[in-house]
């Protein structure tokens, strides 16, 4: 992938509550946007805080409540992921950014309309029974304001929006998934690029043996790997919705850690030293 002068390519960044629980991912994190700033780059940047959230709710004697993996978010706990997505995670992870000179420009998915969202209808989950779950103050994403994050972008600064939704005309606030977020921004914007982040920071084909990570697959040797076992947990949904962009304009994905100097440019020069690159 090389830059040109008449496409200033962009990347979209997926980062997890779980990898900006350390110091040293909060601060690879930064690291690694410079590096991609530095070299010409535009970047938006998506969070969650599964673990802040938690942490929060806790202490305010709430007890998270999970269905087949998917939190359920009451108005009580909506508040609570209002405090600690958008008040903790997200000013930090701007702070972070602006002490390596990234202009943050922190915001959420109601900030402009950025992300539209309608409630998630009760639904059957699986492994849940037969009835169907109401996740409460969940929303699901209806569109992305792709104009305003480029006019963003355009301006210089680096969007740091916490994974929250607006329902276009009532202005109710919802919690969102943040994995189906970023795919719903890298497929508005038709990034160059999408990184996903995570503390393992790659596909490796033995879990904690560095000489088996895997530089490179396109997407039928992706579907290979989940059907093998190889990708597993919750890594799968991950890949799995990052794999339906790669028809929609978005270029190449890839999963990196943070922690990991220089990972972020290395993908995205294609390069094959750090993380795991997807493409069609």
């Amino acid at each position: 992938m090389t830059i040109n002068q008449s496409h200033q390519p962009i990347a979209v960044v997926k980062v997890g509550g779980d990898v900006l629980q350390g110091e040293v991912e909060r601060s690879g994190i930064a690291a690694n946007v410079k590096d991609l700033v530095d070299a010409g780059w535009r970047v938006v940047l998506l969070h969650g805080g599964g673990p802040q959230v938690n942490a929060l709710q806790e202490k305010h004697g709430l007890v998270p409540n999970k269905v087949a993996g998917r939190r359920i978010t009451s108005e009580a706990d909506l508040l609570v992921v209002k405090q600690a997505i958008c008040g903790e995670v997200n000013v930090s992870l701007a702070q972070e950014l602006q002490q390596v000179g990234v202009n943050a420009f922190a915001c959420n998915g109601a900030s402009g309309k950025l992300v539209t969202a309608t409630k998630r209808p009760p639904r059957v989950m699986s492994g849940a029974g037969d009835q169907p779950i109401d996740f409460g103050e969940v929303g699901d994403v209806t569109s992305v304001n792709a104009e305003l994050l480029t006019q963003l972008t355009e301006l210089g600064l680096i969007p740091v929006i916490a994974t929250l939704g607006v329902e276009q005309d009532s202005g109710r606030i919802f919690n969102i998934n943040a994995d189906t977020t970023v795919v719903q921004i890298a497929r508005a914007l038709k990034a160059d690029l999408l990184l996903l982040t995570t503390a393992v920071g790659a596909i490796y084909r033995e879990l904690g043996d560095e000489g088996t990570r895997i530089a490179h697959v396109n997407e039928q040797e992706a579907r290979a790997l989940i059907n093998e076992g190889v990708i597993q947990g919750g890594m799968i949904p991950k890949v799995e919705e990052a794999l339906s962009v790669l028809a929609d304009g978005v270029k190449n994905i890839a999963i990196v850690g943070p922690q990991i100097k220089g990972a972020f440019l290395d993908v995205a020069l294609g390069n094959g030293d750090k993380g795991t690159r997807i493409s069609l």
